[in-house]
């Protein structure tokens, strides 16, 4: 019997994103189990805030709506957001994951994409009120 590696916090985040992604395509905002209880409480309070956290994102976003953005895309702002909403968690660290699952799943190595959603968190942070810790 082989061990597995832990994840680290920014592999379960990718799990996160990766979990989003599937319960937005599929419309079935229930998740599979996993083995880490931040993936678990994240997605089942992302899952419950889904409609507030969405307000929140298409209030900052500028000459775009919510539906036109990839579903990856859509799950790492959706992620991002639930963070900097509802946690305590740095939002420098929350917009740098952010930037940095952005950057490995869906830039086309011409950082818009990085840039796009950074705005995007910037314009939530600001809004949501958090300030630098």
């Amino acid at each position: 019997m082989s061990e597995t590696k832990p994840l680290t916090r920014r592999q379960q985040r990718e799990e996160i994103v990766k979990q989003l992604y599937q319960m937005d395509i599929h419309d079935d905002w229930t998740f599979f189990e996993t083995h880490y209880a931040y993936v678990e409480d994240t997605l089942k309070a992302i899952a419950e805030h889904k409609d507030a956290i969405d307000e929140i994102i298409v209030r900052n976003l500028k000459n775009w709506k919510l539906n036109r953005l990839s579903y990856v895309d859509r799950a790492i702002i959706r992620h991002a957001t639930y963070e900097l909403w509802l946690t305590d968690v740095p939002y420098e660290i929350v917009i740098n994951e952010a930037l940095n699952i952005t950057r490995k799943y869906t830039d086309e190595g011409d950082d818009k994409m990085v840039g796009f959603t950074n705005r995007v968190l910037e314009n939530i942070r600001a809004d949501l009120g958090r300030q630098g810790s």
